[in-house]
């Protein structure tokens, strides 16, 4: 099922049922469960992001996150999905966000996934779904992801997503207080 809109004119929030996967904006029911998500991921997560502040733990910061996601997807700014599981366990996110309309239509792309679920094709499965989506529902005619060349799954995984490479960003990002090499690749 995709985003429709409901009897009262608002805005669904989009449900993207896979075979293994299923796809949805968090609600406030999620908190303690991606708090955990996050906590039993972190080691792994930092290797691609700067570590979280203290309060990316903490209820407060979830439920106005929550709401921020929310309401950034009812006007059109960003969709960010958390991926569950069959058994309705968090297994990843994939965020689209910095949504740039006009004759451009295009947003970028972020993702991850738990370490213990890796390289079993929940990823592929997930953003396939969630690319669709983005391009048929949300209309967005060009997603944009960066990632470091030494991320060699991540290079993998868009590359089959049928993203091309489209030139590398040096000092573009800067983790654990170090720029580094990114590529920027397009679908």
């Amino acid at each position: 099922m995709d985003s429709e809109i409901n009897q009262e004119g608002f805005q669904v929030f989009p449900y993207l049922q896979g075979e293994r996967v299923f796809l949805r904006l968090a609600t406030v029911d999620d908190i303690p469960q991606i708090i955990s998500f996050y906590q039993n991921n972190a080691a792994h997560f930092e290797k691609v992001a700067s570590a979280k502040p203290h309060e990316f733990y903490t209820l407060e910061f979830w439920k106005n996150t929550i709401i921020t996601s929310q309401q950034d997807y009812q006007n059109d700014k960003a969709c960010n999905l958390f991926i569950f599981d069959l058994t309705n366990n968090i297994v990843g996110f994939i965020n689209f966000f910095s949504f740039i309309r006009g004759a451009f239509h295009a947003c970028i792309l972020g993702y991850g996934l738990t370490e213990t679920t890796r390289e079993k094709g929940l990823m592929t499965e997930a953003l396939k779904l969630a690319i669709n989506f983005v391009f048929n529902d949300l209309n967005m005619h060009r997603i944009m992801a960066n990632y470091s060349p030494t991320n060699e799954c991540s290079g993998r995984l868009l590359r089959r997503l049928n993203f091309v490479v489209e030139g590398y960003a040096i000092d573009y990002l800067r983790i654990h207080s170090k720029s580094g090499l990114f590529h920027s690749d397009c679908s």
